[in-house]
């Protein structure tokens, strides 16, 4: 969309606002707003009346508050914060507060609220618009400004309400904020059904993509593709006596996962934090194992000595690496660069020369290796899996030359499947940064919208 800019500007007088346009002015936020007041409408309402409670989950990046939740105000304690409809909340704390979190409070029950301590709450003066104001707070603008201001360490970092009130405010006139408020209700409308289509179309691939795998892996190829591999199709299904995992190809044996296997062991599970280097043996961990796949952006490395201490658990390429808590059953296979290398506390699976490992981690990876897992693991908190669950997974065993056909099909049809969300991914990526740009372009007048037609 391509929209003019205003006929004249002058200097702002602030050097991150730079230039706005001629007739705006610009005031500090405590001229134009009220932030972190009491709410009158609160103090008007009985013990015994019900109002909305809103917790950080509850509200969204860049707009938007999930209001689920009421409490009686009898049942509030001291210390949440206070706010009502009209008002403009900010997550004031690390990362909310970067990721966009705030919203403009409407529909509030009995328009009244009690919510997270994390929370500014501005109010705006007659002179300024509550949407205006709300996506001037979601404005690149504003939160860029703010993260400089932060003030703590770590993850308590926390923006100071003197921020809100020195912040210079770009101000138009009241109506000419509407008009900004009315144009940007209605394209973030647009662009927020746009990015909801496309986050629908990746979920629809996902599920795709997890049927595809589960069906191959427990059916066997398509008729086109088994074909193709020289194979021939499977025409008949018999039970495979497990309920969780149903029917199966007629020619195919469910077997015990330690049938298959030379080893299945866990890996070093001592303390290693005295032998990290720079420069040594890779060392696997849980972070690293996704579905069929390992993430090797950051993977520590161990002393050598360290390494060969621990030598009768060391990694050979082809082996499988599983996840024993959080995600159990997660698996990966461990490639050629990867050969000599140790894990953490990971179940390890070397297995008999003639078998496939990339089969074997897409079924541990698929609906019947999650269905087992999850049956089989224990705790509370989160699930966790064992090298005796590990070896009694009861597996489908086809033929060494179909399984790596099983494996060929997959890997193409997976990765057509990736490069698809892929793509969607970037258009949504693409369209929350319109949005971001969007917004900081209306509400600092680098854009013209009094003339901008529906």
């Amino acid at each position: 969309m391509m929209l003019p800019a205003y006929p004249k500007y002058k200097s702002s007088d602030v050097e991150w606002l730079g230039e706005v346009p001629r007739h705006w002015v610009v005031k500090r936020g405590r001229f134009c707003m009220d932030v972190n007041p009491r709410s009158q409408r609160l103090r008007d309402l009985g013990p015994d009346d019900e109002i909305s409670f809103v917790p950080m989950e509850a509200i969204g990046e860049c707009g938007g508050l999930r209001l689920e939740f009421t409490r009686a105000i009898a049942d509030m304690g001291s210390g949440y914060t206070e706010f009502e409809d009209g008002d403009v909340i900010v997550a004031k704390i690390t990362p909310c507060f970067e990721n966009g979190k705030g919203a403009l409070a409407t529909n509030l029950l009995n328009r009244a609220a009690y919510g997270t301590t994390e929370l500014h709450v501005l109010r705006a003066f007659p002179t300024l618009e509550s949407r205006y104001l709300f996506y001037l707070t979601i404005s690149q603008l504003f939160r860029s400004t703010g993260e400089g201001e932060m003030y703590g360490a770590g993850g308590q970092k926390r923006v100071p309400s003197e921020f809100c009130e020195n912040f210079r405010v770009p101000l138009p006139s009241p109506s000419e904020q509407r008009t900004i408020a009315d144009f940007l209700d209605r394209e973030t409308a647009r662009i927020d059904t746009l990015m909801a289509k496309e986050g629908m179309l990746i979920a629809r691939l996902k599920e795709k993509r997890t049927a595809l795998i589960s069906r191959t892996v427990t059916h066997g190829l398509p008729p086109d593709a088994a074909r193709a591999a020289g194979l021939e199709p499977h025409t008949k299904l018999k039970p495979s006596g497990i309920d969780w995992l149903g029917e199966v190809p007629e020619s195919w044996t469910t077997i015990q996962f330690k049938r298959i296997c030379r080893r299945v062991d866990v890996g070093i599970a001592e303390a290693a934090t005295h032998a990290y280097c720079d420069d040594g043996v890779p060392i696997i961990r849980s972070t690293n194992v996704k579905p069929n796949r390992l993430d090797l952006t950051e993977v520590l490395r161990v002393e050598p000595w360290f390494a060969e201490r621990n030598r009768s658990k060391k990694l050979h390429a082809g082996d499988l690496v599983t996840v024993r808590t959080g995600y159990p059953g997660t698996t990966a296979v461990i490639p050629p660069e990867f050969e000599g290398s140790q894990c953490f506390t990971l179940v390890m699976s070397t297995l008999k020369s003639l078998e496939c490992p990339r089969f074997f981690s897409y079924f541990f990876n698929a609906e019947a290796g999650r269905v087992f897992f999850e049956m089989e693991g224990w705790g509370t908190a989160q699930t966790n899996i064992s090298v005796p669950i590990v070896q009694r997974v009861p597996v489908v065993h086809p033929p060494p030359e179909e399984q790596r056909a099983i494996v060929d099909f997959l890997d193409c049809e997976t990765a057509k499947i990736d490069q698809l969300l892929a793509k969607v991914t970037t258009a949504i990526e693409c369209l929350r940064e319109y949005r971001t740009t969007l917004i900081t372009a209306a509400v600092t007048g680098t854009v013209d919208l009094r003339g901008v037609v529906a």
